[in-house]
């Protein structure tokens, strides 16, 4: 049997979404999509229009890719709808913040079956990193500008390579600020990304120095932390380079999506194991 591509949950999120739609809103947008709907099914759930979504929803093959493409464009508006909603300024700031949660919610299921959301489209996540981890890192510390980063990186991968660039190399600043502060050590003035991370390396003991040479694999392990700190340093002088925040050359061009998928990944593993160490050392 062929694997689904979009997950019953992913699909429950999405119709629960359209639960607030008026009947004919649902039609319309199944419709122009050209599914098809099964009216003579009953599902085991309640309300008219949980009923009817799930009415078109019977009639697609999950494992088809062209079918789930439909689906796709009407999960596309749905959250087109969703952000629109998120921005109306005539409802309250506690109102836009639980919509802005919804929004978020319907982009994370969507994450976790292979997709983005990139420039109102939904795309095929494949071979994108998954910042999964450091997402889960950003909410635990309450580190709202890192968060910002991280859903920045994911939406320029595809379609702004050189900004995913520029930002994951401040994504690793920011975690070292943050982890610095965490343990009572403030950085003071501007101090380049090499700098920081040296400083956090050294505080959280992740020295070649820190290993002792009767550790089992000490060798490996003393290599592998020494190219910890060049991480920083290469993802530094790519930003000069190719990534945002300088002035470039008319003529210049810029790397492809595959060198901003190298420059996430890597600052994302870096920060997941810098803020790891430093949870279980803190105390």
């Amino acid at each position: 049997m062929s694997q689904e591509l979009l997950s019953i949950k992913t699909r429950q999120v999405f119709r629960e979404n359209m639960v607030g739609w008026v009947l004919r809103e649902i039609s319309d947008e199944f419709d122009a999509a050209k599914l098809d709907c099964d009216l003579s099914f009953q599902p085991p759930v309640s309300g008219q229009r949980r009923t009817l979504v799930e009415q078109y929803y019977h009639t697609v093959d999950w494992a088809d890719p062209a079918q789930v493409r439909r689906v796709l464009q009407v999960f596309e508006n749905v959250l087109h709808r969703a952000e629109k909603l998120a921005e109306e300024l005539t409802y309250t700031p506690e109102w836009q913040e639980q919509r802005k949660k919804e929004v978020e919610k319907l982009i994370h299921f969507l994450q976790r079956d292979g997709f983005q959301w990139v420039d109102g489209r939904i795309v095929s996540g494949a071979g994108i990193p998954s910042l999964a981890s450091i997402k889960d890192t950003a909410a635990v510390f309450d580190a709202k500008h890192m968060a910002d980063q991280i859903r920045r990186m994911e939406s320029a991968v595809q379609s702004d390579p050189s900004l995913a660039i520029g930002t994951a190399k401040e994504l690793i600043e920011t975690c070292c600020k943050t982890i610095l502060a965490e343990r009572g050590k403030p950085v003071s003035g501007t101090p380049d990304v090499s700098t920081l991370t040296k400083e956090t390396l050294k505080e959280l003991k992740l020295v070649p120095e820190g290993v002792p040479d009767a550790a089992r694999g000490a060798d490996v392990i003393k290599r592998l932390l020494s190219n910890l700190g060049t991480i920083g340093n290469g993802l530094a002088e790519l930003r000069g380079l190719y990534g945002t925040g300088h002035g470039k050359h008319g003529t210049a061009t810029g790397l492809g999506a595959r060198h901003a998928k190298l420059a996430v990944g890597a600052a994302a593993t870096l920060a997941v194991f810098l803020f790891e160490t430093h949870k279980e050392t803190k105390d």
